[in-house]
């Protein structure tokens, strides 16, 4: 936490420190960890502790606490969120049927994007992304997307929050495939992931500007219904329909999912 604010709410402060520590940690952490890395007593962790799992945000296992999808849930909640997953739900379900291909839809969280809703591949075998996935705005071709179609003085912004979190960037190289992806209505690009996968994204905009981020994992084979450049038209035509259904009140501004986790 940064500053210094003219109110003091330590209880809150210390459950807010476990939440955030939590969030940025890749394994569940135990009791002792976690009062290290804050600098507080066991004994304080451990109140707080209790207090977070009996409301639901934490879980404990055998390896440690970790979050649970509650914050997440409160994020999805608000009618912005709420009314863009509706909308959007039916025409990626249809998507995928006509692809034979998983998609996902992803919005923006400070410095990282987040997936918000995760369409399997019809069949018995396929790749998804999970929802609540989140990953550096700039490192995953979603969050380009998201980065690419804004306003300048937007972008900046969201480039900011990217340094802030301590994110090396290469802003020629980065420039220049937003750019592109610009002029291009969308991108294509390998996964940073997963080798075989090339994830094909696009807007969806309002008034010219990317409020989520439609992408699809193409997974390729033998089996495939459709080729990657089919399937790169579908996911264009489909980001088109569900930002065409939206009214501007109802899309979320690219910065208001700051709460998820």
């Amino acid at each position: 936490m940064t500053g210094k604010s003219r109110y003091q709410a330590p209880a809150l402060t210390k459950g807010l420190e476990i939440l955030e520590l939590l969030a940025a940690a890749s394994d569940p952490l135990i009791m002792s960890d976690i009062s290290t890395a804050l600098g507080r007593s066991v004994s304080e962790i451990f109140r707080m502790l209790q207090v977070l799992e009996e409301h639901g945000y934490i879980a404990r296992a055998e390896e440690g606490y970790r979050l649970t999808n509650r914050l997440f849930a409160l994020g999805m909640s608000q009618p912005p969120i709420r009314d863009l997953a509706s909308t959007a739900l039916p025409v990626m379900q249809d998507l995928a049927r006509k692809a034979g291909q998983s998609c996902h839809l992803a919005v923006a969280s400070g410095a990282e994007m987040v997936v918000i809703i995760a369409i399997e591949a019809p069949g018995l075998s396929g790749f998804a992304v999970r929802v609540g996935y989140r990953r550096p705005m700039h490192r995953s071709n979603s969050g380009r997307i998201l980065l690419a179609f804004q306003p300048p003085e937007a972008r900046a912004a969201m480039l900011d929050d990217i340094r802030a979190a301590g994110e090396a960037l290469d802003e020629a190289e980065l420039t220049e495939r937003l750019d592109a992806a610009v002029a291009n209505g969308g991108a294509i690009a390998p996964s940073p992931m997963l080798t075989g996968i090339t994830d094909l994204s696009s807007p969806i905009l309002a008034g010219g500007v990317a409020r989520a981020a439609l992408t699809m994992p193409f997974v390729d084979g033998a089996a495939n219904r459709a080729t990657v450049e089919a399937c790169s038209q579908l996911v264009r035509d489909a980001a088109a329909a569900i930002g065409s259904a939206m009214s501007p009140i109802m899309l979320v501004p690219p910065r208001a999912a700051d709460g998820e986790q």
